[in-house]
């Protein structure tokens, strides 16, 4: 695969693929609703969804793309938002307390306010973050990543699609780059009918489609594969911690589990760490570790870190470590999302409590416990509960050294939108 140089110049200008121009524009009939008094509270209190349950008049049927403005029982303007008759999300909200035209000028301000939001981030040798956090930025359903001199751009409603060009007009002039890479959601690939010939993977701009990229986070190297990776190719989320556990490596014996392509374990090797150990059940992205780790070789401390690699089963691999006594100073549990919805909650508070006691099985007395959760499902209360309730089992008292949330780029307006918590304790 071609890789583009980390750091590359940026075009001042994108020229777009000519589907874009292709696609339906939205209707210039706006739908009239009006909805519940919970559902008027909430979005008094700056919620971005309105459900369909919660809809109590409409003045017509509407199509995916539509704009409806939401009035209050009084008739008074509460907010406008995309439409979307495919989703219980039936209103994705833009804009509320005062009207506006949802044009290409307000398109611009939304993204210059999410730049300059993220604008600290030119200061730390990072060029690779989250540019639009969806709904949190005031534009719900759709998120950023930048990569450098790409841009990958995730939707998650066909609402956006009638809006798409417009949309992409105004990036091009806030934040131009090179590529642009088109991602759709599961749920939204399985609308053909809806798509208009776009299909996830596809680029937005006219350049062919890079292979990995390279980009830097925090001055280190890392690739993405924005087309077939997971999530836009990269977890730019947990940029932060990972610099926090680089500052507890030095000397230490470091464990990754569930490693991805090895962002922790890079930076503990910058950190200092004399051996550092990657697990992900995914040989795909082990091989993807090894690389980065090769790409920050000309660090000394990189190059001098011992780094070993299993493709395996994360439980399994902490079974066998144990019964092995192997034992590390820092264990890094970062798993995938374990609750996709309510019923599943229980059973990802137990499994959160299963990694515990595993980490724990392979921790040094004073060592350091790292274990994170991405699931929104699970509240950060019942979270942290379960690994020092787990802990205090397994008689393995934790000392709390911080509990941490998002960073920058991944802001936080609304409740469901929290969902990255994690632990720092020494054991």
């Amino acid at each position: 695969m071609a890789h583009r140089r980390a750091g590359s110049i940026i075009t001042p200008t994108m020229d777009f693929n000519p589907t874009l121009s292709q696609l339906p524009n939205p209707s210039e009939k706006r739908i009239a609703l009006r909805v519940s008094a919970p559902a008027e509270r909430a979005l008094r209190q700056g919620h971005p969804w309105v459900f369909d349950g919660s809809i109590t008049e409409q003045s017509h049927v509407g199509a995916s793309g539509d704009l409806a403005v939401i009035f209050d029982n009084k008739r008074k303007f509460l907010g406008i938002g995309l439409y979307d008759p495919t989703s219980a999300i039936r209103v994705r909200v833009l804009q509320t307390r005062q009207p506006a035209a949802i044009n290409a000028d307000w398109f611009q301000n939304k993204l210059t306010a999410a730049v300059q939001l993220r604008a600290p981030l030119a200061t730390q040798d990072t060029n690779g973050y989250r540019l639009v956090h969806g709904e949190n930025d005031g534009l719900p359903g759709l998120v950023i990543d930048r990569y450098a001199d790409t841009l990958v751009l995730k939707l998650y409603t066909p609402a956006w699609l009638p809006h798409l060009k417009e949309f992409c007009d105004a990036l091009a002039q806030v934040s131009p780059a090179q590529h642009l890479i088109l991602r759709l959601s599961r749920s939204l690939q399985k609308q053909t009918d809806a798509l208009h010939n776009l299909r996830d993977g596809m680029t937005l701009s006219l350049l062919p489609t890079p292979g990995l990229i390279l980009f830097q986070e925090n001055g280190l190297t890392f690739e993405s594969d924005p087309i077939h990776g997971q999530k836009t190719g990269f977890f730019l989320d947990q940029r932060e911690n990972r610099a926090r556990v680089e500052a507890l490596s030095e000397g230490k014996s470091v464990l990754n589990v569930f490693s991805y392509s090895g962002g922790f374990s890079v930076y503990a090797a910058r950190g200092g760490a004399k051996e550092v150990v990657s697990v992900d059940v995914s040989p795909h992205a082990i091989e993807a570790a090894e690389r980065n780790m090769a790409h920050n070789r000309h660090i000394p401390a990189v190059a001098a870190a011992k780094h070993e690699t299993f493709a395996e089963d994360a439980f399994d691999v902490l079974a066998r470590m144990a019964s092995q006594k192997c034992l590390f100073d820092v264990v890094i549990i970062d798993p995938p999302m374990f609750a996709q919805n309510e019923k599943q909650i229980s059973s990802a508070l137990a499994a959160y409590r299963k990694l515990t006691r595993l980490g724990l099985g392979v921790l040094r007395r004073g060592g350091v416990l790292v274990q994170a959760s991405c699931s929104s499902r699970v509240n950060a209360g019942d979270f942290f509960e379960a690994v020092h309730g787990s802990a205090r089992e397994a008689r393995r008292g934790l000392t709390e050294i911080e509990r941490t949330g998002h960073a920058l780029d991944h802001p936080i307006t609304y409740p469901e939108g929290e969902y990255l918590k994690c632990l720092f304790a020494t054991v």
